[in-house]
């Protein structure tokens, strides 16, 4: 079976490799030298000034940074699920919310986000997806993030980067805190966020809230080489090793070329044969496919095809499907995705079956070389 859902993505057998080896103990030079040499290589990816490791999910860093990093009225986007989670975290705490909602395929608008920065003058802190992985959809991130900084530098920017980090260059000049999670593009098992920061998020996070996702106690054990709780071992000698590969063996801006690429091929190869994008800024971290016929081709793709992609969620449940692009993908196997899915309209009677998609996948990506 082909996984293909955005996450969680495949691990490569060398990471899971190095995760079975014998587990020691947290507490240990041994753990310290891993874990030391992990944040160098994490600090490599980001380019922030720190970066700070998890054990949790994605949305544990999302509650730590809205508790460190926003102490009164909290600006978010909401253009899908974790738009939407943002501000139910920050509603959570307490904080006031001025939400700037939009259709799942729409990104935001810089003028939304200056009018509200006019009426709200006491926001200090501004919550967006990089990617909406909800629907796919791409946020003008760094030029809204410039648009803040230009009104009030210090207004505190948090970018979720979890289906943006290791899939394409973010230009982090004016992002303060970026989240990503160790089941997408770092192609690990779920359970390690990560965070990196910058100088205004250091100063903003002062000794910190809260108390397990306090990040000023967790950067003073991580800066000696621990955790301030149990670490969470297993992970950070995967992420060690998966970023050996990315980072000095294949190299970021190859990954990020291959990955462009790969959504390039995948989304001219699908429209070749009738289908709708659906977004209209998709990211290069998957493909978002609107259909009525979406949860058969799903089940087709799997049963079929021995293709998983994910499905769509809320009201788009049943007719949207999502094609990953991130990590560490063969050409074959992303090939064999788009040949998979003009099969399978084929097998529904929609078309006929010419191998179209393959070919246009397969001329697009190494003619892109």
């Amino acid at each position: 079976m082909l996984l293909f859902t955005p996450g969680p993505t495949p691990v490569p057998e060398r990471v899971r490799q190095a995760m079975a080896l014998p587990t020691i103990h947290h507490r240990t030079p041994e753990f310290t030298k891993i874990f030391l040499e992990t944040r160098e290589l994490l600090l490599e990816l980001f380019k922030m000034k720190e970066v700070i490791m998890l054990a949790s999910t994605g949305t544990g860093a999302m509650e730590a940074c809205v508790t460190n990093l926003c102490k009164k009225k909290a600006l978010v986007v909401n253009a899908g699920k974790f738009g939407e989670r943002f501000g139910k975290i920050a509603k959570a705490f307490g904080k006031e919310v001025v939400e700037l909602q939009y259709p799942w395929d729409t990104p935001a608008q810089i003028s939304d986000v200056e009018k509200a920065l006019k009426d709200n003058p006491d926001i200090d802190a501004f919550f967006i997806q990089i990617c909406e992985s909800s629907g796919g959809l791409r946020h003008p991130v760094e030029d809204i993030a410039a648009t803040i900084k230009a009104i009030n530098p210090e207004i505190c920017v948090v970018a979720d980067g979890i289906t943006a980090v290791g899939v394409e260059p973010i230009d982090i000049t004016n992002i303060d805190a970026l989240i990503a999670g160790s089941q997408k593009a770092l192609m690990l098992p779920p359970g390690l966020a990560m965070i990196g920061l910058s100088s205004l998020a250091l100063q903003k996070i002062g000794t910190g809230s809260g108390f397990y996702f306090n990040l000023a106690s967790e950067l003073k054990k991580q800066k000696e080489g621990t955790t301030a709780y149990t670490a969470a071992t297993t992970l950070i000698i995967g992420l060690k090793e998966i970023l050996q590969i990315m980072l000095k063996e294949v190299g970021i801006e190859e990954i990020y070329d291959q990955t462009d690429r790969r959504a390039t091929a995948t989304r001219v190869a699908l429209e070749a044969i009738g289908l709708q994008i659906y977004p209209k800024k998709p990211a290069n971290a998957m493909t978002a496919i609107y259909d009525e016929d979406a949860e058969t081709i799903r089940k087709i793709l799997k049963n079929r095809y021995k293709v998983n992609v994910a499905g769509g969620q809320e009201d788009l449940k049943g007719k949207l499907f999502r094609i990953n692009h991130m990590g560490l993908i063969e050409p074959n196997e992303a090939m064999w995705v788009v040949n998979s899915v003009e099969k399978t309209l084929a097998d529904l009677g929609r078309i006929e079956y010419r191998g179209v998609a393959a070919k246009i996948f397969t001329e697009l990506y190494y003619n892109e070389e």
